[in-house]
């Protein structure tokens, strides 16, 4: 097993994101930092901070620097952070003249920190398109099977019929409400960092603000002001992908329960061998995606703790994060992917559900028989009468509506009760009150 399973050659593609990976590596992180050192020289000329000669220099030498990242990892130690040595090995690669202009009155924490939010941006706008896709196929599932009946769960038994696209429609609901949610928070999120030592931009002297909000500009930022401490737009996100997670997490939940050998309402995808059962088809994307929903639990609470950090800047909960951030990245959108696979080779069994409610023997019906009942003696006459006739067509293996049928005179219309009028509620239009963003 690697040390972390979504960088492992065997296991990534069930416990990580390619694309994530892709943007979040040591090759991604130096690329990224140095397109920020490169739009902090350009704006700093600009302004006549440094000579225009040396960030034309910098721009265009950088880009072809090829760096063996490994070498890195020894002075990065020593150093806490990447940006010493980085810096170092960079000015080495430029002319004299021009070295010494390059990372002009940044920290390290500047530079990471504004590389980080640029090495998220496309991660985000891949999770957005991801997610979408899945909020459109769930949406036309609940739209499909508005009148497929099913049994109703609670406690983890069978309580009453309801219908199979109202409960995928709830499925859905805190999915489409992430969408909206992703919008406001990537407005939060994608901030410049430039501060400076100690956050208050002393090395620049008058021009801080200008090179901090042309900063922001050259990169497509928003403006900000230094927020090296102030760690709540990137525990806010880290929120949103457990809570992504948590929403897919549950609904794979329901997928497995319902695709058991022994209930057999759904097919959730492929399913995945055994190495010695050959009749087995494993819910392996379902459990995958339970697997990374637990696991961004656990992550996002180390982000809430990485929020706790010491005066204007703090090297302890700034590494969590490092640890922290890019796994639950990669766990979403894994999750994400896992869904749309489980959603392109979705199968539903509405004539097993129907098997599933009459095996019952109608204490499935029990709720809605006692309601009738009460329109013509008092309610919990009614409930008391039908408790016992639920056991009594336990012992006897009869139907509940015969047992009834048999002990009261009440004018109940039993083959209408037994045909399943009005067990749906009124789930037609909470489907379309769930539905109603489309």
């Amino acid at each position: 097993m690697a040390l972390n399973a979504g960088d492992s050659a065997i296991y990534s593609n069930m416990l990580g994101d390619d694309f994530v990976s892709q943007h979040f590596g040591d090759e991604a992180a130096v690329k990224a930092i140095v397109k920020v050192e490169i739009a902090l020289a350009k704006v700093q000329a600009k302004l006549d901070i440094i000579p225009t000669e040396a960030s034309d220099s910098i721009a265009r030498h950088l880009p072809e620097v090829r760096l063996d990242t490994r070498s890195l990892a020894e002075p990065t130690a020593a150093a806490g952070v990447v940006m010493p040595p980085l810096v170092a090995a960079l000015r080495a690669a430029l002319p004299k003249d021009a070295a010494s202009y390059l990372h002009f009155g940044a920290t390290s924490q500047d530079i990471v920190d504004t590389a980080t939010l640029l090495q998220l941006r496309p991660v985000i706008d891949e999770l957005e398109v991801r997610l979408g896709r899945a909020v459109s196929q769930l949406s036309r599932l609940a739209d499909q099977h508005r009148a497929t009946v099913v049994a109703a769960r609670t406690r983890f038994q069978q309580a009453s019929p309801t219908s199979f696209g109202l409960k995928v429609a709830v499925w859905r609901a805190p999915l489409r409400r992430a969408l909206t949610q992703l919008q406001n928070i990537r407005a939060r999120l994608l901030k410049v960092q430039f501060g400076g030592a100690a956050g208050n931009l002393s090395a620049l002297g008058e021009r801080g603000i200008e090179v901090m909000d042309g900063l922001a500009d050259e990169l497509q930022l928003s403006r900000s002001a230094p927020w090296h401490t102030d760690r709540e737009s990137i525990a806010e996100f880290s929120s949103w992908l457990a809570l992504l997670t948590g929403s897919l997490g549950k609904m794979a939940t329901d997928l497995i329960a319902m695709a058991r050998s022994e209930v057999g309402e759904l097919r959730p995808g492929p399913g995945g061998g055994s190495s010695t059962l050959p009749q087995k088809a494993n819910p392996v994307y379902p459990e995958a995606i339970v697997t990374l929903s637990r696991m961004n639990a656990h992550l996002a609470g180390a982000m809430f703790t990485a929020m706790t950090q010491e005066h204007e800047r703090d090297g302890i909960g700034w590494a969590v994060e490092w640890l922290a951030l890019p796994q639950m990245l990669g766990n979403a959108a894994g999750a994400l992917r896992h869904t749309q696979t489980i959603l392109d080779d979705f199968g539903v069994n509405a004539d097993r559900m129907l098997e599933n409610i009459e095996a019952s023997n109608g204490l499935l019906l029990a709720e809605a028989a006692s309601f009738a009942l009460a329109a013509h003696m008092p309610r919990p006459e009614a409930q008391a009468m039908v408790k016992a006739a639920c056991k009594q067509a336990i012992v006897q293996k009869r139907h509940l509506l015969d047992v009834l049928a048999g002990q009261t005179q009440s004018p109940v219309d039993w083959d209408a009760l037994r045909a399943g009028e009005g067990t749906l509620g009124r789930s037609d239009e909470l489907i379309d009150r769930l539905l109603a963003d489309d």
